[in-house]
C-alpha cells in the first residue's frame, strides 16, 4: 500500500487529524517520499481561496495538543503525533535537555539567547520574540537559524498561527507562528517520556514505524528523511 492509498483526499481539518493519527508522522509539503505529504493529498481547489484550507488547518489541528507541529524533517513542516514525538525529540536532542547540551559546548550562544526567550515566555509568537530579542537590522541577527534548528532537534514546536484582525473582526492574511517548548505545551506526559529510553533505541522505534508504513520504500530513503 502506497502513502496515497493511505492518505486518500484530504479536504477538511477533520481529514487531516486523522489522517497525522493514522500516519503518526505527516509532512506539510513534498519531501523525498513520493506521495508522502499534505500538499500532494488537498485538491488544488482548496488552496488560496476565501475559504479555510491546508494553510488555516493547521492551527486547528495542533490545538488540542495531540499531534506536534514544526519544521522537523529536512528543516520543512510537518505532523506528528504526540504519542510518537517524544521519540522523535529523544533522537534528535540525543537525550540532552538544552541546557545540558549548552553547557556541554553543543549549542552555540544565539540558539540559547533564542531558547530562553521561548522559555521565558511561551507560548510566544514570532513578532513578539523578535521585538523581546531585539531582533532587527543593526540588532541581533539569526533568528531564523536558530528557530529552525531548534526546532529540528525538537526543543521547541509551534502551538498555534496568530493573524491580523481587521477592523470588521475578522482575521486575515499569513497567521504568524506561536512558539513553545514540548514540556511546556504538552506537559508531564511528554516530560514523562521523552528520556525513557536511549537516543538510539527512540530511532529505532522511528525507523521501524517508517518501514511499517513503506516497505516498498529503500531503506536508505527512509534514513535520510528522518535524519
Amino acid at each position: 500500500m502506497t502513502a496515497y492509498d493511505m492518505l486518500g483526499t484530504l479536504r477538511s481539518a477533520s481529514d487531516l487529524e486523522e489522517a497525522v493519527h493514522r500516519l503518526g508522522i505527516l509532512p506539510f509539503f513534498r519531501n523525498g517520499i513520493p506521495g508522502y505529504s499534505v500538499e500532494e493529498h488537498v485538491p488544488r481547489e482548496l488552496w488560496f481561496t476565501d475559504q479555510p484550507g491546508p494553510w488555516e488547518w493547521k492551527g486547528e489541528v495542533i490545538l488540542d495538543k495531540s499531534i506536534a507541529y514544526g519544521k522537523f524533517f529536512e528543516r520543512k513542516a510537518a505532523f506528528v503525533d504526540a504519542r510518537l514525538f517524544p521519540d522523535l525529540a529523544n533522537y534528535r536532542r540525543d537525550g540532552y535537555d538544552f541546557d545540558a547540551r549548552y553547557d556541554d559546548g553543543l549549542a552555540n550562544r544565539k540558539d540559547k539567547t533564542l531558547y530562553d526567550l521561548i522559555v521565558a515566555n511561551e507560548p510566544v509568537d514570532t513578532r513578539s520574540l523578535k521585538r523581546k530579542g531585539d531582533y532587527r537590522k543593526g540588532g541581533s541577527t539569526g533568528f531564523d537559524t536558530s528557530i529552525v534548528r531548534l526546532q529540528m532537534q525538537a526543543y521547541v514546536l509551534i502551538t498555534d498561527f496568530v493573524y491580523a484582525v481587521s477592523k470588521g473582526g475578522m482575521p486575515y492574511g499569513w497567521g504568524i507562528s506561536r512558539y513553545a517548548t514540548p514540556e511546556q505545551w504538552f506537559g508531564q506526559p511528554f516530560t514523562d517520556a521523552v528520556y525513557a529510553c536511549s537516543p538510539q533505541e527512540s530511532r529505532h522505534r522511528l525507523e521501524s514505524h517508517l518501514m511499517e508504513l513503506f516497505p516498498s520504500e529503500p531503506g536508505e530513503r527512509l534514513s535520510r528523511f528522518l535524519g
